[in-house]
């Protein structure tokens, strides 16, 4: 689950995709980077680490005669956390091309031979990011002289019948233009924006939520439709095509159980609006169902719970509190790479206040209980604090199968659901009771917002994958490398 930005602009564009990637950092801690065009010549500036900490103030000025460029930060899903497969990527033929991708290809293995073995051309990372790019290329080698928005497009569907998965990409074509697009199945996210200027020239943007589109400026257009394509010139021309054979929008229900900001809007959806949804939905369950459970006070675990917390709480008629404090210059511990890293960090980035738990029973909320490492150590805390009973609430299903579109779950045995009901879920957590969110009114809470989509991507919760090319031989290959990778 990673983060992109691209802006076509009048002016240098370095500091607005920085001052965006800071917006989106929540999508990727592990890497960033900024690729900027000057005088038909790549500036280039990529690292392991935070926004704030790869780009310092000469690396802002290496990168500040552009007036194009496109931005990354990485959350790796495929390949290693190395420093060499941070993004964005380029290749010199044919043209330059550049390119920066959120998501998970699931026959990179194949194409990657493919690519190597009829198209000479070698991919130097484990990064699907990079057989992306060298596809995209392949495609636009094609193309004999000048390139136009129709040979873009026809590039685009090109890529579109050799990739699988979910996959929203920038990219950039020296003397050319900005190219945006994403899956068939609009998996991943994408949004346009733009900014008049003097005159009649509009810059043009493009990024993985809308909150980075305001934060710098520019005003949402619309999201990219599944399939489509956007190829804006740098001349300021903009050119827009449907590129799959049969688009059909299925966006990651999760985006909006953990991932995507509150202040943002995905596919016609208000983040914070699908997580007040969710809040109501449990309340109302937890009234019905659980009313035996003798709560005195409702706790969120920060952030992204508490405004389901509250709703909750308002719900049940029970008094709402702050039990936790976070240390905010520790990253979600859920997109770290690996789960050593994960573990050490939970006590380092919350810390509760004991008056809050102390001969009280404590209903906990959390978005999600994915490993259950975080789940076990928060109820420890609780206890800890001197809490009688502690009850967790999950805003999500229990999460059972892998994901193979761009958030990091390759691996069965990692989910604390995978072969378990609740009851075993909350004895290895330590709870007195754990309640799960229904998967239906999951998809009602989210749904609501946009009636026009009639199926979201569940597959961690239902083991039904949107795009039907994955069966068991691949997540048993998936597995196989992702013991490989660890």
């Amino acid at each position: 689950m990673c983060g992109v930005v691209g802006v076509v602009g009048t002016v240098p564009v370095n500091q607005v995709i920085y001052d965006a990637l800071i917006v989106l950092q929540h999508r990727g801690q592990d890497a960033s980077g900024i690729c900027i065009i000057e005088n038909n010549c790549f500036r280039l500036h990529k690292n392991n680490g935070l926004v704030r900490d790869v780009f310092q103030s000469e690396d802002m000025q290496h990168l500040q005669s552009g007036n194009f460029g496109i931005g990354h930060v990485r959350y790796p899903t495929a390949g290693t956390s190395s420093a060499s497969e941070a993004q964005p990527f380029f290749v010199n033929s044919p043209f330059g091309i550049t390119l920066a991708h959120n998501g998970n290809l699931t026959n990179a293995h194949q194409v990657r031979k493919k690519l190597f073995e009829q198209n000479r051309r070698h991919v130097n990372t484990n990064s699907d990011s990079e057989v992306l790019l060298n596809v995209l290329a392949h495609e636009i080698d094609k193309v004999q002289g000048i390139v136009t928005s129709k040979d873009v497009f026809q590039s685009i569907s090109n890529v579109h019948k050799i990739i699988r998965g979910g996959y929203a990409v920038v990219a950039m074509i020296i003397e050319h233009g900005l190219i945006a697009f994403r899956d068939p199945n609009g998996i991943r996210p994408l949004c346009l924006g733009m900014r008049k200027q003097s005159g009649s020239f509009c810059e043009y943007m493009v990024a993985s939520e809308s909150v980075a589109l305001n934060a710098v400026g520019f005003d949402f257009v619309r999201d990219v439709a599944p399939g489509e394509a956007i190829y804006i010139t740098f001349q300021g021309e903009i050119f827009t095509q449907q590129c799959a054979d049969k688009p059909r929008l299925t966006p990651c229900i999760f985006e909006f159980v953990y991932f995507a900001r509150p202040d943002s809007f995905i596919d016609k959806i208000s983040v914070y609006s699908a997580r007040i949804e969710m809040g109501k939905k449990l309340g109302q369950r937890i009234k019905e169902e659980y009313s035996h459970l003798d709560i005195d006070v409702v706790i969120p675990i920060p952030e992204t719970s508490c405004d389901i917390a509250l709703q909750i709480a308002y719900a049940i008629n029970k008094p709402y509190r702050q039990g936790f404090v976070k240390n905010r210059y520790v990253g979600r511990t859920f997109i770290m790479y690996g789960q050593k890293q994960r573990k050490e960090s939970v006590r380092r980035k919350l810390n509760a206040i004991s008056s809050e738990f102390k001969d009280k029973n404590v209903l906990l909320v959390d978005d999600s209980i994915v490993r259950g490492t975080t789940s076990k150590q928060i109820v420890e805390m609780a206890h800890d604090s001197g809490a009688r009973q502690v009850f967790m609430v999950s805003a999500a299903p229990e999460i059972r199968f892998p994901n193979v579109y761009g958030i990091n779950m390759p691996n069965s045995n990692d989910l604390i659901a995978y072969r378990r009901n609740s009851n075993d879920i909350c004895k290895r957590i330590g709870a007195n009771e754990l309640i799960f969110q229904r998967l239906n009114d999951l998809v009602d809470a989210v749904g609501i917002g946009n009636p026009d989509i009639d199926e979201f991507e569940t597959s961690v919760f239902s083991g039904i994958y949107v795009t039907g090319d994955i069966d068991q031989k691949y997540l048993d290959f998936l597995e196989s490398q992702y013991i490989n990778d660890t």
